[in-house]
């Protein structure tokens, strides 16, 4: 648990996925959701976290997301928020790990080479 300059207490936590990072704040309260100072509603993928382990509504949560789609930025929430919610709470971890929320997607796109017009795609062979 850390506290920042108003001395509220929250639970952090971030998430990665492709290009995208969240960095995810848990604060007590009714279920207001910020991303990036804007007040939000998140798909239900994003806060699933909260829904399995029966805590959605009962958490204020603030982001802060750079880089990445929407797909994503979806997905670094969704990590960010398990995380925060096993610092808040060890006991959920089984359950969250169970479901593959504390796992960090690892794929991300292939980088071009040269000489190609894709990443593997070859240009088109031509007899003459």
């Amino acid at each position: 648990m850390t506290e920042s300059a108003n001395k509220t207490k929250y639970f952090y936590g971030t998430g990665r996925r492709k290009t995208a990072v969240a960095r995810v704040r848990l604060y007590p309260g009714s279920g207001k959701i910020t991303i990036n100072g804007k007040e939000s509603n998140l798909r239900d993928n994003a806060v699933s976290p909260l829904k399995l382990v029966g805590k959605l509504g009962s958490y204020d949560i603030s982001i802060t997301i750079i880089g990445g789609g929407t797909t994503g930025q979806s997905d670094a929430i969704r990590h960010g928020i398990a995380r925060a919610l096993i610092v808040s709470n060890a006991e959920y971890r089984p359950t969250l790990k169970k479901a593959g929320y504390l796992t960090r997607d690892p794929r991300e796109v292939e980088r071009k080479k040269p000489g190609l017009k894709k990443a593997r795609r070859a240009p088109q062979w031509s007899k003459r």
